[in-house]
C-alpha cells in the first residue's frame, strides 16, 4: 500500500514538473519526458493490493496524458 501511494505521488509530482517544463527550454522538456517514461514503467510494474489497483491505473492514465502533453510541447517548440 505504501509503495502504491509513493508511486502515485511520484507520478503527480513528475506530472507537475513536466507541466512546468512545458513552458521552459526544449532540453528541459526532453528531461521531463525521460522522467515521465521512467515513472510510467515503475507504475506499470508496481505490485499493489486489490484496493489500490484503481489508484495505480489512474496514475498510469495521468502519466500517459502528461507524456502526451510534453510531446506536444516538444513538437510546438520544434515548429518555432
Amino acid at each position: 500500500m505504501r509503495r502504491t501511494a509513493l508511486a502515485v505521488a511520484a507520478a503527480f509530482v513528475l506530472g507537475a514538473l513536466s507541466h512546468a517544463a512545458y513552458a521552459a527550454n526544449p532540453p528541459k522538456l526532453d528531461d521531463a519526458l525521460v522522467h515521465l517514461r521512467y515513472a510510467l514503467n515503475a507504475l506499470k510494474r508496481a505490485e499493489v493490493a486489490d484496493k489500490a489497483t484503481a489508484n495505480r491505473d489512474q496514475a498510469v492514465q495521468l502519466t500517459e496524458k502528461a507524456i502526451d502533453e510534453v510531446n506536444k510541447g516538444i513538437q510546438a517548440n520544434a515548429t518555432k
